[in-house]
């Protein structure tokens, strides 16, 4: 058959609606791609592929030399500031970093996804397309050695170093994504810069959870103001929330302010509503960059980037300490940019405290401030920090070396994960540190101690949700939480909620008083895995089959000044559909919670599947709730739970918020209840055919398998010793 002339041979989904996602027609239906988002076949490295291996090759002074020359080699096609890249590098190692925030970890600079759309198109982070590609040069140079959101953080540190500030360190570890994220949720807004994100307008701390930035496609607050209009004491409210929601406290945020904006500048010197698109827009000419500039040279003094225009210090191509002395010396008033922005400038500065002007030789300029530069005057709080620092440059200098670092490392997870001989010796509270264990059992000790605490008078089901409690707080995005320094028997965990606190006492106190009888320092962390562990063996040997459950022994245990409370606030479970309990009603379905739960954990489809139809039938459910255990041999680890789902004998109708009844369709008689978990696992057709799976009569062994498995990858998820 020949295709007309007219036609084009090619059908994808832009030119048909019949190659419509299922849900681009269905939007409210599960969605389980953020389970396999990351799956091997993106990724072009080989399967074995370390890159952990591959860091330790590394020569990391001579990159470090590469990139400090870097900094001064100045690119016609993107002349340097002053000639120097130091302040882009900066603002791009920023960036990346900066969009960490504590309510789920998500964002950080740890998966180098600012390459990537969204961020790579946003409008906070215009121009850095420029940074990433001056970069290129030193990254196709060492290879698979450095990935790309290892160098980010490098860059930036190693600008600071060539301009003068001497940084605490630099741990790698962080390895590269190779597509855009769909598990980051960045706001409900359908444009950019639009602001839907507060439950009480003027509210600053009812910013909606877990955001930190104020407006979609921002990475903290608006420069010029809350709404684009000057009013420092109200941005100082965005500034704290924002900041706190990143984990950094009031004299961090003051540092890092400063020492963000001690070198540098910000580019508005011209019309910024002729810009071209961003670079997920922009034409196929442009090589992959966005933002074209019309106006004059389109770079150097023509500069666009955030609209204000200017720099904050008297010398701002190296480090200096005329940050505090300028803001708070001087009167400031709001003025408009070249390109039309609010900013800040000062009244009757002599020409010998102004910048030199970044391209034009000869010419000084006025330096600028943003509204936030301003809430660091004028907030009270913030006012006596700025006033400590700018009386003690030393003391300011250390904590901003220090709240730098946090930045650029809070979301690479405990300091075993860092790699370099540039890790400092310090450890940091907000890192969790851990302990080693005092003492490592042998094999034999192994299977003795499981015996022994199956005899302690607890219930199987009690030993498993201690367990998995202690291990289900991990969480993939920032590599915090997990069962590693059982630190569920510290505040706060000890009282959290959805951890049963009597239940967990009672486990708890057992196991201390049973290792104390033995006599060798085996760690709690380790006891309690072992617990559930023993306990889940048990249930295997009670379905018909001998497997040993494997467990892995060197956990330590935290003390409580180890642990930083109201960070850990943030990790405290809401919901948990594994054991089938929500904290309260949320707007969100459980299964969407379920799934971005199962996410943070690091869990497949499959995975979180024969979690589910195993812990129910373990009967590990919250409060010994019925909701889900379709079994009449609860503690045996059988496929009854897929089984009687999906059994037709069965009509589900509701029976209360969040609660349905398995009715038998010949008595009539409610034969099961359960929850909407349950049964998203008989009606969603993914998630159906997963359980279908597992229900076959000849899979009951590969369904103890595949659930052994997966309760072993949780009970270490957090044992970056063990990868």
């Amino acid at each position: 058959m020949n295709t007309p002339l007219h036609s084009c041979p090619y059908h994808s989904g832009a030119h048909t609606t019949g190659q419509y996602s299922p849900t681009d027609w269905w939007p409210e239906s599960l969605n389980l791609d953020i389970l396999h988002q990351h799956d091997q076949k993106t990724r072009p490295t080989d399967p074995e592929f370390n890159y952990r291996e591959e860091f330790k090759k590394l020569d990391l002074d001579a990159l470090k030399e590469d990139l400090k020359r870097l900094m001064t080699d100045s690119q016609s096609w993107w002349p340097a500031d002053w000639g120097h890249y130091g302040g882009l590098m900066i603002r791009m190692a920023w960036h990346a970093a900066g969009t960490y925030r504590v309510g789920d970890g998500r964002g950080g600079a740890n998966t180098g996804n600012q390459r990537f759309a969204p961020l790579n198109s946003w409008p906070d982070n215009v121009n850095l397309d420029k940074a990433r590609r001056l970069l290129w040069p030193i990254k196709k140079k060492y290879g698979n050695k450095i990935s790309w959101a290892d160098l980010f953080i490098l860059a930036g540190n190693m600008a600071y170093e060539s301009m003068g500030f001497k940084t605490l360190g630099f741990g790698g570890g962080r390895e590269d994504i190779w597509h855009p994220e769909k598990d980051v949720y960045w706001g409900s807004e359908k444009e950019w810069l639009g602001k839907d994100r507060y439950a009480q307008p003027g509210d600053s701390a009812s910013l909606e959870n877990p955001l930190a930035a104020v407006q979609m496609g921002l990475i903290y607050v608006n420069p010029e103001g809350v709404d684009g209009k000057p009013d420092p004491l109200r941005t100082a409210q965005d500034v704290r929330t924002t900041f706190r929601r990143m984990g950094m406290n009031d004299e961090e945020t003051v540092a890092l302010t400063a020492g963000g904006h001690t070198v540098g500048k910000a580019h508005g010197n011209g019309n910024a509503a002729l810009l071209g698109p961003a670079p997920e827009g922009a034409d196929i000419t442009e090589q992959g960059l966005g933002w074209r500039n019309p106006n004059g040279k389109g770079n150097a003094e023509d500069t666009i980037t955030s609209g204000l225009e200017g720099a904050w210090t008297s010398t701002p191509d190296r480090w200096n300490r005329t940050y505090f002395h300028l803001l708070l010396n001087y009167e400031w008033e709001p003025r408009k940019s070249p390109a039309g922005a609010w900013q800040w400038e000062p009244l009757n500065m002599p020409e010998h405290e102004k910048p030199r002007d970044a391209h034009i030789p000869g010419l000084r300029r006025n330096p600028i401030m943003t509204d936030a530069d301003m809430a660091l005057k004028m907030d009270p709080q913030y006012r006596a920090i700025a006033e400590k620092f700018y009386k003690n440059p030393e003391y300011f200098e250390e904590v901003f070396a220090k709240a730098w670092f946090k930045l650029t490392h809070r979301d690479l997870g405990p300091k075993s994960r860092y790699l370099g001989k540039d890790v400092p010796k310090e450890d940091f509270i907000w890192q969790d540190p851990i302990p080693p264990a005092e003492y490592i059992p042998d094999v034999k000790e192994i299977e003795e101690l499981k015996t022994e605490i199956l005899k302690l008078g607890l219930s199987g089901s009690e030993l498993i949700a201690t367990a998995w409690d202690s291990a289900r707080t991990f969480r993939g995005s920032d590599f915090r939480g997990g069962a590693n320094g059982a630190r569920i028997r510290l505040q706060p965990q000890i009282d959290w909620e959805g951890n049963e606190p009597l239940r967990l006492r009672k486990v708890l106190s057992t196991l201390e008083k049973f290792r104390d009888r033995w006599g060798k320092p085996l760690s709690l962390a380790d006891l309690i895995v072992l617990g559930g562990t023993a306990a889940v063996e048990n249930a295997v040997r009670a379905a018909g089959y001998n497997v040993t459950v494997p467990f892995f022994p060197g956990r330590g245990d935290a003390h409580q000044s180890m642990t930083d409370i109201e960070s850990f606030q943030y990790l405290e479970p809401l919901h948990d559909g594994f054991r089938n309990w929500l904290k309260k009603n949320y707007p969100v379905a459980p299964e969407k919670l379920l799934l971005d739960r199962a996410q943070l954990m690091g869990l497949t489809g499959p995975e979180m599947t024969v979690l589910i139809g195993g812990m129910r039938v373990l009967g590990t459910n919250y409060g010994g709730s019925p909701h889900g255990v379709f079994t009449r041999r609860v503690g045996v680890l059988t496929q009854d739970f897929f089984v009687h789902l999906l059994d037709m004998r069965y009509r589900w109708e509701p029976a209360g918020p969040n609660l349905y009844n398995l009715v038998d369709r010949s008595s009539g008689q409610v034969a099961w209840t359960a929850t909407r978990v349950d049964l998203v696992f008989g009606s969603n057709s993914i998630l159906r055919a997963y359980a279908e799976f597992y229900a076959q009569d000849d899979n009951h062994e590969k369904f103890v398998r595949d659930f052994i498995h997966a309760w072993v990858k949780v009970m270490n998820a957090d044992r970056y010793d063990l990868k």
